[in-house]
Order: structure tokens, then sequence, then C-alpha cells
């Protein structure tokens, strides 16, 4: 069996887009610093990052969103002043908002072209290793998955015992699917695993397959023309072969080039697994999605839970 050679230890974040789904909050304000609770998005993503094993984190950002690399910095007149007025539990998270061992590096796209350019922007940092990507408007529900075993986690470790890149996926309504990039798992699998494109989990779970195949990757496809229902949904651990064909992509979907059109030109030389997310997720760059993340991290938090569960009784919604 093929093993990696290199252990991963990095990730890249794209935080260099403009957020105009989340218009007019976002105006000012980078969408990854919108709050869930009393966090800011992003801080939930470099947390996941950290308990799947990350230890250097590549920020691909932008000149408008400094308030992101202001979070993760050190605030001294802030901790000076908590310290003086003994607010220790502020002080406490105040200074555990970067995750110890964790290293942050900045990094500019300077103008938005699509996932694939913003990632390509990385590559003097990443320096020839295989490495993960997270994108920071993609929220895995922490309440329905272990982070430091599922997931993200899983992904690192099937490519450290494979050498294949892994995409997480998860099925979506054919309704949706234009929405997303959707993998094509090739006939073999689709047999055993599908009802014509509609992803079959007990199938998958009685067939005893070790992962899902990808033979093929479209970017937003009608729903007539998807391949299967399975939609990629935001976490990516790929081989440092990724960077030749980054520099070969051509302009897809909108005029920018699309990270999916990348791997689908990758998968062609080189053997690729999806691997299906525990638990569910939120997609916080639209404005449900963020109202739902925020409603089930409240209603799980320990410090407001029981209050919003009262007051949602209490105003008679349902």
């Amino acid at each position: 069996m093929l093993r990696s050679r290199l252990m991963i230890t990095k990730a890249i974040i794209p935080v260099a887009g403009l957020g105009t789904r989340m218009l007019p909050a976002t105006k000012s304000i980078p969408k990854e610093m919108l709050p869930i609770v009393d966090k800011p998005l992003i801080q939930y993503i470099v947390n996941e990052a950290a308990l799947a094993g990350i230890k250097e984190i590549i920020l691909v950002t932008h000149s408008s969103k400094n308030a992101i690399e202001n979070h993760f910095d050190r605030s001294f007149e802030l901790e000076s002043e908590l310290e003086k007025r003994v607010k220790r539990q502020q002080l406490k998270e105040i200074k555990s908002i970067c995750p110890p061992d964790i290293s942050i590096m900045h990094v500019r796209q300077g103008e938005t072209k699509g996932l694939a350019h913003a990632i390509s922007k990385a590559k003097p940092l990443v320096r020839g290793e295989p490495f993960a990507i997270i994108l920071p408007d993609v929220m895995i529900n922490q309440f329905k998955c272990d982070m430091r075993t599922d997931n993200l986690k899983e992904m690192i470790d099937r490519f450290n015992e494979t050498g294949r890149s892994q995409i997480m996926v998860q099925p979506v309504q054919l309704s949706n699917i234009s929405a997303y990039g959707v993998i094509d798992t090739g006939k073999a699998f689709r047999d055993k695993c599908f009802e014509g494109c509609i992803f079959n989990e007990k199938a998958y779970l009685e067939s005893q397959e070790k992962s899902i195949p990808i033979v093929n990757l479209v970017e937003k496809p009608d729903a007539d023309d998807a391949p299967s229902n399975l939609a990629i949904v935001g976490r990516y651990v790929v081989s440092d072969k990724i960077w030749d064909y980054l520099e070969n992509t051509p302009l897809g979907v909108g005029d920018e080039i699309q990270f999916t059109d990348t791997l689908r030109l990758m998968c062609r030389d080189y053997p690729m697994d999806a691997v299906l997310i525990k638990g569910d997720s939120f997609d916080c760059g639209s404005k449900l999605g963020y109202m739902k993340a925020f409603v089930e991290y409240a209603l799980n938090s320990r410090r407001f839970g029981a209050d919003i569960a009262e007051f949602i009784r209490e105003s008679g919604l349902k």
C-alpha cells in the first residue's frame, strides 16, 4: 500500500472573499468575523483544524480583512485591563483564542479570482508538502461528531495511509445541487451504493466499501446533468502534486478559477477518494445557513442553552 512520506501539519484557509451573500452585514465586517453565539466563525474553524492535528495555518486574506488578523493577535492592553479588573474568565477566553501550538501566517490574494487562485497564493508557505484546505464559511456541526477523530482528522489519517487526496462530501437535494461542486464515483460504485444518482448510505455501509472513489468532478451542474447528489462540503486534503494542476486550470463558472476544475484535472492522473461527512454542516456564507448554525450552537451552549430553550418555549416557537 502506498504511504505518504510527509505528515500533514499545514492547512490553508481562504478568507479573501467579499461575502456578498451576507450583505449588508458584511459591508464593513468580514463574514468570517460574524459571531456564532460568543465567538466569531473563523475561531471555530481554526479550532477544528487544531483538533485534527494541524500545526500551521495559512490565511489567504485581503486588505479588507485586517479584523481577522487582529483577532488572532495578542492584545496586551486588553489583557492588562482585564487583569486589573480581575476578569479572570474573560482573560482566559481572550488568551485561548488561538489554540496552543498553532502558528498562523497570512498571505494576500489581492484580487478575488476564485478558490483555486486563492489557494495558489499560499504555495510559498506550504513548501512542497501535502496540506489541508478548509473553507471558512462551511461549519461542521461539532455536536454531531468528534472533531478529534471524525471528518478532517479522518481525511488526514486516510491520506497518510493511502497517499490519495481526500475530499469531504455530503448528500444534498437534487433541487439544490447546482450550488455545489459534485463528484462522480463511476459506474461500479454507483451500481452498489446509489439508487439512480441518489446516494444510499445504508447500501454503502452494507457494502463494506472502505472509501468512495472519485472518477470525475463537476462544478455547479444542473440537476438533470449531475452525476450524483454527493456535494463537496468544503474540506480537502491534497498532495503537493496539486500545484501543477492549479497552474493549468482555466477560467470556469463565474469567470473564476474554480478549484473543482483543478481537482477534475488532477483526478485524471491520480486517484482520489471522498469521505462521507459524519454529522452535518452549515453553510454560514448564506443567511439561512448562518442563522441555523447560530440557533444550534446557542441551544447547545452551556452558558446560554437552557435560557434560549426556555425563551423558545415561552414564545410558542416550534
